[in-house]
């Protein structure tokens, strides 16, 4: 059942364990996974700040009522933790990250949390505890190995709930890819970190895989094959690998203005760190106008956006 069909949705309650709720949403705030715990819920990511209304009412609506008691956080990017702060004011539930952002957190270093260097908003909010891998998480009843998944992020975490064989795998498996390799554009490994990835989730074997952004699946061989080939075609070309970022930045942003001015998006980048690296480490024979001009281009060209005269608006 959708509660909001163009922007939150409700997962086939038949493929997935009583008392758990895939929420799907768009590309600007992640999935929300709910858990059911007798009288409470627990929620897995929490969206874009802009939809953070929006996910509380979807969190009402299925789960019929019952108090927030848990946030729980595959790792920190602006659309996976930027309800956070709204849920927990609203709900007094307590919030649960990966280890290894503890410091960053608590400091709120948005370098270190990546707002900064995307250019993305994220309300800052306290946490509550951390999450380590080859910890057991208990959700809706069931035990969840926490699993590390660096490649996307170096922080990142996967839930796994081996009796049902059900994977949330955040940003490291869609069904047609994996998020943006942000580490590679400032010289760290994440290439080798996704393949590891990837094949820890070959191994696993997953019945059901629970993605971050788009619709549950279980054709996880055919997704397995599709990431890996992507991976070979990013990390034979990291140049390939930062224009597919800084169009995933460019896109994001779209996203939430829906339409602006060529100099406005050109104004808005000149503050996001990703996106002077790109130009700095791999375009520097072009000025910064002309590499985010030609991501424009290549967005238009593949249908994700349009330019009209002077202005840029996402489709």
């Amino acid at each position: 059942m959708a509660a909001d069909l163009r922007t939150g949705a409700c997962a086939p309650q038949a493929v997935l364990p009583k008392g758990m709720h895939v929420l799907e949403r768009g590309w600007l705030s992640s999935n929300n996974v709910l858990f059911e715990e007798g009288g409470e819920l627990s929620v897995v990511d929490t969206g874009f700040v802009t939809h953070s209304r929006q996910t509380a009412a979807l969190i009402d609506h299925a789960g019929g009522g019952r108090a927030l008691a848990r946030i729980i956080n595959t790792h920190l990017h602006s659309d996976h933790a930027g309800g956070n702060a709204r849920l927990a004011r609203d709900r007094v539930a307590s919030i649960l990250i990966p280890a290894g952002l503890a410091e960053a957190a608590l400091l709120w270093d948005v370098e270190r949390l990546s707002f900064a260097a995307t250019a993305q908003r994220c309300p800052r909010f306290a946490f509550d505890g951390l999450l380590h891998a080859g910890d057991l998480l208990e959700l809706g009843g069931r035990p969840w190995q926490v699993l590390a998944a660096a490649g996307h992020d170096p922080d990142m975490l996967m839930l796994f709930e081996p009796d049902g064989r059900i994977l949330i795998s955040t940003d490291a498996l869609w069904r047609n890819g994996f998020g943006a390799i942000f580490p590679e554009i400032e010289g760290e490994p994440g290439f080798r970190e996704q393949r590891r990835t990837l094949d820890l989730i070959a191994g696993l074997q997953p019945r059901l895989v629970i993605p971050g952004h788009g619709s549950p699946f279980r054709e996880t061989d055919a997704a397995l094959e599709q990431a890996y080939r992507r991976l070979d075609a990013l990390s034979s070309s990291p140049e390939r690998n930062a224009r597919h970022v800084l169009k995933v930045l460019l896109k994001f942003w779209l996203l939430q203005v829906g339409q602006a001015p060529m100099r406005r998006l050109i104004k808005h980048f000149e503050r996001a760190r990703y996106a002077r690296i790109v130009h700095q480490r791999y375009f520097a024979h072009l000025s910064f106008d002309q590499v985010i001009e030609r991501a424009v281009q290549e967005l238009c060209a593949s249908g994700a956006a349009a330019l009209d005269a002077s202005s840029v608006r996402s489709l």
